[in-house]
């Protein structure tokens, strides 16, 4: 059995998104949307989500953006999210535990759902931009 490790630094959050991306980039739902949206841009985006959750978890000051702009468009719905927050949380569960580990669950899991629940109101009210 491996031994879990806790989420310290930054290699540990390259592990983290690089095995969750490597899943999505698998799934039958997810893929699709993601290469759509990513295209031949894996490398960029992987970068940024390294500096977003080294932000996040480890209050190291690197992401600078607005996280939700570029998925304001995306053709998502409740489905999608739902299997994003299965393999992020599968994801952390395989490889890690502590404290940051809960809160990497627990961010995620609230940033699926204010993402679903925004993107489902622009779908919903495309009269009234939320940009």
């Amino acid at each position: 059995m491996n031994q879990k490790q806790k989420i310290l630094e930054i290699a540990d959050i390259q592990l983290m998104v690089n095995t969750f991306y490597d899943k999505v980039r698998k799934d039958e739902l997810l893929a699709p949307v993601f290469e759509e949206r990513i295209g031949g841009k894996w490398a960029q985006h992987l970068e940024k989500m390294y500096k977003f959750w080294q932000t996040v978890l480890l209050q190291e000051h690197t992401y600078f953006g607005s996280p939700f702009t570029p998925h304001a468009l995306l053709p998502v719905n409740h489905q999608h999210f739902s299997k994003w927050i299965d393999l992020f949380t599968e994801t952390i569960d395989e490889l890690f535990d502590g404290d940051v580990a809960i809160e990497a669950k627990w961010r995620a899991a609230k940033m699926a759902e204010m993402f679903e629940y925004k993107i489902k109101y622009y779908q919903e009210n495309a009269t009234k931009p939320i940009l």
